[in-house]
């Protein structure tokens, strides 16, 4: 009594499952470079080079802005308060 198994005398590569378990690293593989692709075409734009004094005029507009600004607290209360006559 001889039986041929088909499945089993199959070389690897002829096998669809294989396939399956190879083809996700695959794709990350290649998804892989093609980032590194793009990131190598296009690089990111430079810092400008005098960015230290735009922040300093930046904060000097902002604490000129907050000087004026009453706290949360203190202006609810005078919305409440009663015009003077």
């Amino acid at each position: 009594m001889t039986t041929t198994n088909d499945a089993k005398t199959l070389p690897w590569w002829k096998h669809g499952h294989v396939w399956l378990v190879i083809s996700g690293p695959a794709v990350v593989v290649v998804a892989g470079f093609a980032t590194l692709f793009l990131a190598l075409r296009t690089p990111d734009p430079v810092v400008a080079g005098d960015y230290y004094r735009r922040g300093i005029e930046i904060n000097k507009t902002l604490r000129a802005e907050h000087k004026t600004m009453l706290p949360a607290q203190q202006g609810r209360d005078h919305a409440a308060t009663p015009a003077r006559e």
